[in-house]
């Protein structure tokens, strides 16, 4: 994930959490399939991009990125939570 945030502009950083937020409100919603969640971040990426950077295609792959960033982020937090559930204790 460092590599991403080499690419990132600095002002799209407030862009991640924003988005993580985002994800676990649409997430708690009935009404939206988990397969959206993604598409739907990377609507709210570009756009918010849009605001902070105006319209541009550096707009563009900076809200592409910013949203690659919080899925994977978001993934890799659920990997390793699955992760540790499922290693079984050792007695002793």
């Amino acid at each position: 994930m460092e590599n991403v945030i080499e690419y990132l502009v600095s002002n799209a950083l407030i862009l991640i959490p924003a988005l993580n937020i985002i994800g676990m409100i649409i997430k708690r919603t009935d009404k939206i399939p988990d397969k959206y969640i993604p598409l739907i971040i990377l609507v709210f990426g570009i756009a918010g991009c849009f605001a902070l950077l105006g319209f541009s295609a550096d707009s563009v792959i900076q809200g592409v990125l910013v949203s690659g960033a919080a899925v994977y982020g978001n993934q890799i937090k659920k990997q390793l939570v699955q992760k540790d559930e499922e290693e079984p204790e050792t007695e002793q």
